[in-house]
Parts: structure tokens; C-alpha cells; sequence
């Protein structure tokens, strides 16, 4: 029989860098979760990422107080600002352009996050993507 699922907690955590602290602590802590288990569970399977790249991740915790997770691929607006080289997107999106990204730049993006975007081909990924691009305030170049 399948285990009763409580709730779902999803969080943004540095890969590799997962540690007990807000947020992590406390919203594990709210569901009796294992903190120090998740974390080491975490950093082990983000090892392999670039550290302190931004990942998403949704726990799923269980009646019985044990868990499971799923890491997402890092959200497009944080490949986009290293693609552009800017530190943040602009305060003022549709009215001052900051930069400027190509195509090129955008399919290997979408392409990186083809698992977790809601698109059937690469091409309309990179739709989705630029559509991120244009309101963090960067200009597409074909």
C-alpha cells in the first residue's frame, strides 16, 4: 500500500549548500521531517552542480514522517543573468533594455531546461525563454 502523503514544501536552496537553517529548517521542522537527513540527502545528489547555483526542489513528506524529493534545473531568469553577464535583471522591464542575449544563448538554455519546461520541442522552449529574457529587461538579438 502506498504511503499517505501530507504535504508538499517547495523551497529554492543553493546546490551543495543545503544546511538548517531558514528556509530549509523551518519548513521542514513545521512537518517533523528529518532536517540534518534531507540536507545531507540534498547536498549529495546537488555535489555535481556548480555550487550555490539556485535549485529548485519539491518535498514530498509522508504520514510517517519520512520524505522523498525532486531537484528542478535552475529557474531561465538565473541562466539568462550569467548568459548577459549582469548581477540583476531590470527595475524598469519594457521601458530600459540592460543587455542583450542571442539566440544561440537562449537555445542552450531552453535546451538545459527542456526537462522542466511545459513545451513539446525546442523551439517553443525557446519561446518561453526569451519571453523570460524580454521582461527581466534584455533585448533578443536574432
Amino acid at each position: 500500500m502506498a504511503k499517505k502523503i501530507v504535504g508538499y514544501i517547495k523551497l529554492e536552496i543553493p546546490a551543495g549548500k543545503a544546511n538548517p537553517s531558514p528556509p530549509v529548517g523551518p519548513a521542514l521542522g513545521q512537518r517533523g521531517l528529518n532536517i540534518m537527513e534531507f540536507c545531507k540527502a540534498f547536498n549529495a545528489e546537488t555535489q555535481n552542480i556548480e555550487p550555490g547555483t539556485p535549485t529548485p526542489v519539491i518535498i514530498t513528506a509522508y504520514a510517517d514522517r519520512s520524505f522523498t524529493f525532486e531537484t528542478k534545473t535552475a529557474p531561465a531568469a538565473y541562466y539568462l543573468k550569467q548568459a548577459a553577464k549582469l548581477q540583476k535583471g531590470s527595475a524598469t522591464a519594457g521601458k530600459t533594455t540592460i543587455g542583450s542575449v542571442s539566440m544561440d544563448q537562449i537555445r542552450e538554455i531552453a535546451e538545459a531546461k527542456m526537462v522542466d519546461l511545459n513545451a513539446y520541442d525546442v523551439d517553443s522552449a525557446c519561446h518561453i525563454i526569451a519571453g523570460t529574457a524580454r521582461s527581466m529587461g534584455l533585448e533578443v538579438k536574432e
